[in-house]
């Protein structure tokens, strides 16, 4: 399949510009991960399904993507969450790391091709290090640190688009100068250990690297020196992106990225959600309210670079569209079978998608389509029009996927009691008042028919008359 062509907003230029990959039909991708001292939050969540959906249309038109995921597993924080709960770094970091996977697995994300760890990469870091002292771009300072001379890279704040003389005018306000520096903006590459901290050697001493170097190098080793994308939250651009910029480039003299990608913020009441505000909730404790799917599905519904405003309202929001799209599958299952996949899908609707997708992956009108797609399927059953049913049911189930939704079992969802009310009667006696229904109906016992239904839908039960007889799912 010949790849198909894109556009993307890429941060740095600021605009929408077609992609050109550099290597035929290949995109590689670097994306920045989580630091793993906690559980993760739904703003990593949401930079995490939006670059996987990215990545599952991408393949979907002919590419073939290598995507790149780090885990920082040493940092600040984890040293003294480690510290705190009384347990190594290693055995913090693990039991988080094993944590990350979870979550992500049931939000219904891919894996990555590969997730490098930071302290797998320590002899790079410092290789890269090395290079920038040596091309003096960089300087070991007399407490034990290495610096970054920003100075010396004069391309300094292109992505960001902020110039070091404006940044420096009252620097002091907004910046810790540390007399060691020779920029107060000149960044640590490599920190002199503290007592108790973890440690490596090095030829500037025991220590460990900073934040921005441990992209730097996992990126380079795991794609190449010059990459095609890279990406990440939208917290990220300065300093940590503008950092690795700086840094990569003046270790190896080629161009790091060719585009950059950044997710919108989460926000609640006007303040992005994050760990240093205190106003985040992990993923988690939201799966214990709702379907995973439906908080992949309400990420999803919102074009990945605008903010998203999480709250349980915008939550149920979500929980009634896609319930929408699983019902319109129900209810075709119900009236002509099974979807058949090898059924040809509605081109007309696939390239209306498509077209969208590839308009800077614009997720809100690819729903668009959905939508249309899914009130033609519900006409053509009633209508029990067979043919155009199936068309429009596998064009539905196809592109749903694309999107990494519709991973479920349709009663799997309907019936679902993640973050309903405990039902008060098993499925086997829901089954028998439902027989129950069927024998008043075939007595013309209407009002008992209809006291069945009334006491299950008190009960939260929806019941549903199709051609293949009476289903019930669980009310919205």
């Amino acid at each position: 399949m010949q790849p198909q062509s894109f556009v993307l907003y890429n941060t740095e230029q600021r605009k929408k510009v077609e992609f050109v990959p550099l290597k035929e039909g290949h995109i590689d991708l670097y994306v920045c991960g989580m630091t793993v001292y906690d559980y993760c939050h739904i703003g990593h969540a949401r930079t995490v399904v939006a670059f996987d959906y990215i990545v599952r249309f991408l393949r979907s038109q002919g590419w073939n993507v290598k995507y790149v995921r780090n885990i920082t597993d040493i940092d600040d924080k984890i040293i003294e969450r480690a510290h705190q709960n009384g347990e190594t770094i290693g055995e913090l970091t693990e039991r988080f790391i094993v944590a990350l996977n979870e979550d992500f697995q049931k939000l219904g994300c891919a894996e990555p091709d590969e997730s490098p760890k930071a302290t797998d990469y320590i002899d790079e870091m410092k290789t890269m290090i090395g290079q920038l002292v040596d091309n003096r771009a960089a300087y070991p300072a007399a407490n034990g640190d290495v610096y970054f001379e920003v100075n010396q890279f004069k391309k300094y704040g292109r992505l960001s688009g902020r110039k070091l003389e404006d940044m420096q005018a009252g620097a002091s306000e907004r910046v810790d100068v540390d007399v060691e520096k020779k920029h107060p903006f000149d960044f640590v590459l490599w920190k002199r250990a503290k007592p108790n901290e973890p440690f490596w050697s090095s030829p500037w001493g025991n220590g460990r690297p900073g934040w921005h170097i441990e992209c730097s190098a996992m990126s380079t080793c795991c794609l190449a020196n010059h990459f095609d994308i890279h990406g990440g939250g939208g917290d990220l651009p300065f300093p940590h992106h503008e950092n690795e910029i700086a840094q990569s480039e003046a270790a190896t003299g080629e161009q790091y990225v060719n585009y950059w990608m950044h997710a919108g913020f989460v926000n609640i009441d006007g303040e992005k959600m994050s760990k240093s505000l205190d106003n985040f909730f992990t993923i988690r404790e939201v799966m214990e309210k709702f379907h995973p799917e439906v908080i992949r599905y309400f990420i999803t519904a919102s074009h990945y670079r605008s903010p998203i405003n999480f709250s349980d309202a915008a939550l149920k929001e979500a929980k009634t569209a896609l319930t929408r799209f699983y019902n319109s599958l129900n209810t075709y299952e119900q009236a002509f079978g099974p979807l058949d996949s090898n059924i040809m899908g509605d081109e007309a609707s696939i390239e209306r998608f498509n077209q969208a997708m590839r308009d800077d992956f614009n997720t809100p009108e690819a729903l668009a389509v959905l939508f249309e797609i899914s009130h033609d399927l519900n006409r053509a059953v009633k209508d029990n029009a067979a043919e155009d049913a199936a068309r429009y049911a596998n064009t539905l189930a196809h592109l749903l996927k694309v999107l990494g939704l519709f991973q479920h079992g349709i009663d799997d969802f309907l019936k679902s009691s993640i973050g309903q009310t405990q039902l008060n009667i098993s499925d086997a006696e829901i089954e028998q008042l439902i027989a129950d229904r069927v024998a008043a109906k075939k007595a013309k016992d209407f009002a008992k028919s209809d006291q069945i239904r009334d006491a299950l839908l008190a009960q939260g039960i929806v019941l549903e008359d199709t051609r293949q007889g009476t289903v019930w799912r669980r009310a919205d």
